[in-house]
């Protein structure tokens, strides 16, 4: 089922809605939507079980975008969902996401258990190097409308992609769907934070069942930052997936979540 809910500045966010249970939400990261294949495989995975709620994040898909963006807009968002899905739920956060969804867990008790995969934290300088304005350079790139300068320079810059494979990568019939969510860059980097720097405080806070996730063959600096959120959490789990990057199969992923909701 395809529904939508209004956020609290009147933006309009669109669903899926599949199962039956208790509630689960799919939290994406940057470049997706609820049309991606990772996250919409592991909702049909958990459906039996529970009742996935897996959405469009703001400026993306079938969902409006209000301006100006604020990190306070989305999590407003998410509070919407969790309305809708009637009151309480579960969150499963993937990348920047799942950044996104541990703010959301620390101000939100109706959220009762996180899990988390590879949330982007800094933590070492085996870490990319940004600019601490990096969002603000992104978001200016926009205005100016060089929307593939902006793509490039995030995944050159943040993603660690060879130059050579984001030229490749334009000439792929799916570039264009890169462009039209590239205004969004901007807002994971406003959800990462400057430099996107642990956010102790906030981690201390949750006091909800945590698992983090990390991909064997991910770099050591996303391993590094899953540990770090796994130490700064209280109670919090960390687990790795045999031979899995930050590109995560679903059939690896799914039955990890489904164990850890379940209990």
């Amino acid at each position: 089922m395809t529904g939508t809910v209004t956020s609290a500045d009147g933006t309009r966010i669109a669903f899926d809605r599949s199962g039956s249970g208790p509630a689960v939400i799919l939290v994406h990261g940057a470049f997706t939507d609820r049309s991606h294949p990772t996250l919409s495989s592991v909702a049909a995975a958990l459906a039996p079980w529970f009742t996935v709620f897996n959405y469009d994040r703001r400026g993306r898909g079938a969902s409006g975008d209000t301006r100006p963006y604020a990190v306070r807009r989305e999590l407003e968002d998410l509070d919407a969902i969790i309305e809708t899905a009637g009151g309480s739920a579960m969150v499963f956060g993937g990348s920047s996401g799942a950044a996104l969804a541990l703010e959301a867990t620390a101000r939100n008790p109706a959220i009762s258990k996180l899990a988390l995969w590879e949330p982007p934290y800094h933590v070492d300088d085996t870490a990319p190097c940004l600019p601490y304005d990096f969002g603000s350079q992104l978001e200016a790139l926009i205005r100016q409308d060089r929307r593939a300068e902006a793509i490039g320079r995030f995944m050159v810059e943040a993603a660690e992609l060879p130059v050579e494979a984001v030229a490749a990568m334009r000439a792929e019939p799916s570039w264009p769907e890169l462009e039209a969510v590239a205004h969004t860059l901007a807002y994971e980097a406003a959800v990462m934070g400057p430099g996107n720097a642990l956010p102790m405080g906030t981690l201390a806070a949750i006091a909800r069942p945590t698992l983090v996730l990390n991909g064997e063959s991910s770099p050591a600096w996303m391993g590094n930052a899953g540990r770090a959120v796994a130490k700064a959490v209280p109670g919090a789990v960390h687990r790795i997936l045999e031979g899995q990057t930050h590109n995560v199969a679903a059939q690896a992923l799914a039955p990890e979540l489904l164990e850890f909701f379940v209990a």
